[in-house]
């Protein structure tokens, strides 16, 4: 009897034993399969942005990185400097996620080989023209009454226009002629603005002026508009000066791809520059909420003019630029994202200082 009762406690602890082990390996599972579930809502590695050399897209990318962060629950996002062909070279191999600028004029037979190789997809433009020509202060055509300043060339609209108003620009190094200010030295568009100035015969009434840089070519512009004086020159878009001044860009004969070929002429409009979204074709597979929402991405050159404005003021800092435009034109980026992912990033703009 005694041997029967040790027999049945044995088999009753061994029952409970089992029993416990049973449970236990359900609630491990239970958490494994909890676990993984998490971790396949929930985003994975930070994603990758091509950090240019210029100023827009350093913006373009943190709007998109605060929308990943704040909307996506993505990490925060890697911004890496490099220049535009090397940047296509890391976008076809994966060491990039996305340039949210990709001028492709620039880099027109590279850039259509890796679309052909499907290393890259082109998600569509970020803005729909970035313009570029011969532009003077709308206070010369049109006035400021603000400023007390009276049309001095009204009827200035075109490039055939400027052999009447040469005076309103003269030249204080070469008082006979006015001064055209240039791109500068090194760039295609300073051989193309010279020939545009001999075939439009204004090397007649107009001198050639190089600045020397980018930054002096801004200041030369930003001076003559603070004292509302004559002004003329070659510039594009978009950039910090046209969201701070009010400038008209000259009229020219429309774009004619065989005039504009021919090296000895030019005697046409600029090509409208072509600048799109570019991503790493796995992108689309890795993160397709976020191809989703890249494919509705698109501003306006008013829009990047103004964050451009806004980011020079404030030391170039792109992180401002990027929240300054997320609270400014929330219409805007509100029509890429899902409801609830924009309400998310609503939120944690209604924090933001």
């Amino acid at each position: 009897m005694f041997l029967n009762k040790m027999r049945h406690q044995a088999s009753k602890s061994l029952i409970l034993l089992l029993l416990f082990v049973f449970t236990f390996t359900l609630a491990g599972c239970g958490d494994a399969q909890n676990d993984a579930a998490s971790k396949k809502e929930q985003p994975g590695e930070p994603l990758v942005l091509a950090d240019c050399s210029w100023d827009s897209v350093k913006a373009h990318n943190r709007i998109v990185g605060y929308i990943l962060e704040h909307g996506y629950g993505y990490p925060r996002s890697q911004y890496v400097f490099v220049e535009s062909l090397p940047m296509l070279q890391g976008l076809s191999k994966g060491d990039l996620d996305i340039c949210m600028e990709v001028w492709t004029d620039n880099l027109k037979e590279p850039w259509e080989e890796e679309l052909n190789k499907g290393t890259i997809k082109d998600l569509g433009p970020n803005f729909p023209d970035a313009p570029q020509g011969w532009y003077v202060p709308t206070y010369m055509i049109e006035g400021d009454t603000d400023r007390g300043i009276k049309a001095i060339a009204p009827g200035l609209k075109s490039v055939e226009d400027l052999p009447k108003y040469w005076e309103l620009f003269r030249d204080p190094e070469v008082p006979t002629k006015g001064r055209f200010h240039n791109s500068i030295p090194g760039w295609l568009a300073t051989e193309i603005n010279e020939t545009k100035i001999k075939t439009y015969q204004l090397d007649k009434y107009y001198n050639i002026f190089s600045t020397g840089s980018d930054t002096a070519l801004a200041a030369s512009m930003v001076t003559a508009y603070e004292k509302g004086e004559p002004w003329l020159g070659y510039y594009w878009e978009p950039t910090w000066v046209m969201g701070k001044l009010d400038m008209t860009r000259l009229e020219e004969p429309p774009f004619d791809e065989a005039v504009w070929n021919d090296p000895e002429n030019r005697g046409c409009a600029f090509p409208k520059a072509n600048v799109v979204i570019g991503i790493n074709a796995k992108l689309e597979s890795k993160a397709p909420e976020v191809v989703e929402f890249l494919k509705k991405y698109e501003t306006t050159l008013d829009q990047n003019n103004d964050f451009l404005a806004y980011m020079q003021e404030n030391d170039g800092n792109a992180d401002k630029a990027a929240i300054y435009f997320l609270k400014k034109y929330p219409a805007t980026w509100k029509a890429w994202l899902p409801a609830d992912v924009a309400k998310k990033v609503e939120t944690a703009l209604e924090k933001q200082e």
